[in-house]
């Protein structure tokens, strides 16, 4: 297969658009809240109920309007008639002039009520729907019948109220048990909790054989997280251990911690010698650093599955706390979208607010075959912070159009914002194949300081994905951002403040702890909004969550590589930029230099004063060439563009590895896991470097304008305070007595680690 960037290079490229987005005034003002889509037209129909009708029958209200033809529940020989449902039809695909409201018994007219569009039409959209009223309704010989109809018709659009519960015309297309499916939906992550587990000593831990001493060690289960403590290399009946053992849970708690003690007696062999249960809502929460006090246990012995009786039990001494202090991952920290603690007692107020307008979609890639031909049934999933969305789904369209809008709360301008498109797999008639899945389109994201403040952002990106054949364009989508902000000085203090809660940097967790609790975050987050109604599945969420961005990757490690080299690259022009000079290729510029060497020699304190002198009209002169539009997803930057099949394939393939020979398999997952810490390693170091180069380039504005204003202030303070003075002051400052050292990241690191680099545009 021919892969499609070798024929058209320029069709991955970020577009910008100019779509209609509603609520503009002739004047350009905005005048509607619902401002960063286009206007669609619906022809909404409210059927409230029905009285006067013949005896109790088997009522149902059927709305058709040409083709399409949407139907009330059923009530089964009742004398009450109440439906309270609202229908809406797009108006793009109306292709009839009359609206036909009618009352059946089963197959039988009851009665029915007649509506010319045009009239309808005629009518000034309301911003709220009009209020229904009586009709009277008439016989299949258009005679007036016994009976009454309330309802309501009007012209309105997606922003009505009515609308997100309404039935679509979208939904004349599917059966009527798989309308929940199709429809938009707002999910909320589970809140997540970091459980500590402080395993400090045991008592009287008896083995069954009286002779020896236990090898004890504590296993502490969560539901399907299970963790053990190190042998003890106390050899008594009173072991200690003084570990920590980590889990997630959330909100509210399933599961009960298991804590069991046993005895190593053999190779793989243990023997339990106690247990005990606790339940979460008993345990105390910690909002700092300051330990909870320990606790005695006392440990229940088992024989199978029955409960022994004894005289006395063994004991463990355990510290538990749930830790509110720190930020349960659940996604990638590169793109990360929240970085708040868990407790709400530490949160800080929201900086600003993000809009995000899902316009529509083009030349999407066909997922499946109905009717003979190819089509998809998109539609959107976008994730920031806890709050989660999914757009209705588009059937069978290759250009979807869903203009629909939603806005989050912003706490921290250095988080990411994830968009994906997916293919509906479950549309299809009740008992179908289960085993269907909803197919990955593409995804997006968009990293909100790299967004100006108070600017709409229209853009149409690539959706690309990655198969084992290679790259492949699956089509673009089209998106509105605006990010506003509500304090510009609340926004700048947070680049002084440390990026995750304080907990992180006074009780930091090893990477390879917080990186397997991140799995298992991703895990319940993901069992969670699989058992919503209509559910976020399996699928959908590990690619919103890039469960699997941490694997082996040649594509990813060449990719990190070459952005060190990229950014290496400066340094090896000022070095050819010197020898040059020395050359004396061009006499005048090698004077040049020598005059300013000089000068440099015989006035010293000149020299930190100038540097930021050059670094600020480096910055101004890159001010004209700041990056107009937001970065995505570069195919050239993440070597999709030349990665070999081999090479995808190994990306590509399952963990563990499904290569036959056990020796292979072995060999090659363990080689996996450890390229798979290069390249991060080389990842974070290019992330550093990045950062540097981002100083002055514009790509955060607001980060830029402060490093900018802090080279005038320091150009200034320099000119002014004699070198030695400074130099003496700083070297004082690096070489202080820990005693006045803070435990909490500087600002300048807090700062520098804010900078946004190129990791975001990585796939």
């Amino acid at each position: 297969m021919q892969k499609p960037q070798q024929s058209h290079p320029f069709e991955f490229d970020l577009k910008e658009t100019k779509p209609n987005i509603g609520g503009v005034s002739s004047k350009g003002k905005l005048s509607c809240t619902y401002d960063l889509v286009e206007q669609m037209q619906y022809l909404y129909v409210h059927v409230v109920k029905a009285k006067d009708l013949p005896g109790n029958i088997d009522s149902y209200v059927e709305v058709k309007l040409g083709n399409y033809r949407g139907l009330t529940k059923h009530f089964e020989n009742r004398s009450n008639h109440e439906w309270n449902q609202v229908f809406a039809f797009s108006k793009d695909r109306i292709q009839a002039s009359l609206l036909e409201v009618a009352i059946k018994n089963k197959e039988e007219l009851v009665g029915r009520v007649f509506f010319d569009l045009v009239d309808i039409s005629k009518r000034v959209p309301p911003d709220s729907p009009l209020a229904p009223q009586w009709y009277r309704m008439e016989d299949s010989k258009a005679e007036k019948s016994k009976g009454e109809l309330m309802l309501a018709v009007w012209m309105g659009t997606q922003a009505d109220e009515a609308f997100p519960d309404a039935w679509n015309s979208e939904a004349a297309m599917v059966s009527p048990e798989l309308v929940a499916n199709i429809r938009s939906k707002v999910y909320l992550s589970p809140k997540l909790w970091y459980v500590r587990v402080n395993v400090i000593e045991a008592q009287d831990l008896v083995p069954s054989d009286k002779s020896r001493y236990p090898e004890a060690f504590v296993k502490v289960s969560l539901g399907n997280q299970s963790l053990r403590t190190t042998i003890s290399q106390c050899k008594t009946l009173n072991p200690m251990w003084n570990e920590d053992l980590m889990f997630v849970v959330a909100e509210p708690y399933e599961e009960s911690l298991i804590i069991t003690a046993e005895d190593r007696v053999g190779q793989n062999k243990a023997e339990i010698l106690g247990r005990c249960v606790i339940p979460l809502h008993n345990v105390q929460r910690r909002l700092d650093d300051i330990p909870v006090n320990p606790k005695w246990f006392n440990l229940e012995k088992h024989e199978g599955e029955q409960k022994k009786e004894t005289q006395f039990s063994s004991r463990l001494h355990l510290r538990v706390c749930l830790d509110g202090g720190y930020h349960v991952l659940d996604e990638s920290a590169h793109y990360s979208s929240d970085l708040r603690p868990t407790a709400k007692q530490l949160w800080k107020r929201s900086i600003g607010i993000l809009e995000v307008g899902i316009i529509s979609a083009r030349g999407l890639f066909p997922m499946k075959t109905r009717d003979g031909q190819g089509t998809t049934d998109a539609y959107c999933v976008a994730k920031y912070g806890q709050k989660w969305i999914r757009t209705r789904t588009i059937v069978d369209s290759l250009a979807p159009k869903w203009n629909e809008q939603y806005t989050w709360e912003v706490y921290d301008p250095c988080t990411v914002i994830t968009i994906g498109v997916f293919d509906n797999g479950h549309i299809q008639k009740p008992g179908g194949d289960k085993s269907l899945k909803d197919s990955r389109i593409g995804k997006v994201r968009i990293r909100l300081s790299t967004l100006s403040a108070d600017r709409v952002y229209t853009h149409s990106y690539p959706l690309l994905l990655l198969n084992d054949s290679g790259l492949k364009k699956m089509g673009e989508v089209e998106l509105a951002v605006r990010f506003s902000s509500l304090s510009l000085i609340n926004m700048l203090f947070m680049y002084s403040q440390p990026m995750f809660p304080k907990m992180h940097h006074v009780h930091p967790l090893p990477s390879v702890v917080r990186e397997g609790l991140r799995c298992f975050a991703a895990q319940i987050v993901l069992s969670r909004l699989s058992r919503a109604e209509p559910p976020l599945r399996k699928e959908v969420v590990e690619y919103m969550l890039d469960v699997d961005s941490n694997m082996w990757s040649v594509r990813r490690s060449k990719a990190n590589v070459f952005r060190i080299m990229n950014v290496l690259s400066r340094l090896v022009a000022i070095g050819m930029w010197f020898d040059y000079i020395c050359s004396w290729k061009q006499p005048l510029i090698s004077i040049l230099f020598h005059l300013i060497f000089m000068i440099f020699v015989f006035y010293p304190g000149l020299i930190l004063p100038l540097i930021f002198i050059f670094l600020l009209s480096i910055g101004i002169w890159n001010f004209r060439w700041r990056p107009r539009h937001p970065p995505h997803m570069e195919t050239k930057l993440s070597h999709a563009d030349v990665a070999h099949i081999d090479e995808l394939d190994e990306e590509l393939d399952t963990f563990p590895t499904s290569k036959s020979f056990d020796t292979v398999k072995a060999r090659y997952d363990r080689l996996r896991c450890v390229a798979g810490r290069v390249q991060t390693v080389l990842g974070d170091v290019a992330s550093q470097l990045e950062r540097f180069q981002n100083l002055l380039s514009w790509r955060d504005p607001r980060a830029t304008t402060l490093f900018v204003t802090f080279c005038l202030i320091a150009a200034i303070v320099l000119l002014v305070i004699p070198f030695r003075a400074v130099t003496l002051l700083i070297g004082f400052y690096v070489l202080r007595h820990p005693r006045f050292r803070n435990k909490l990241p500087s600002v300048p690191f807090n700062f520098f680690r804010r900078l946004p680099s190129r990791v975001d545009s990585i796939f």
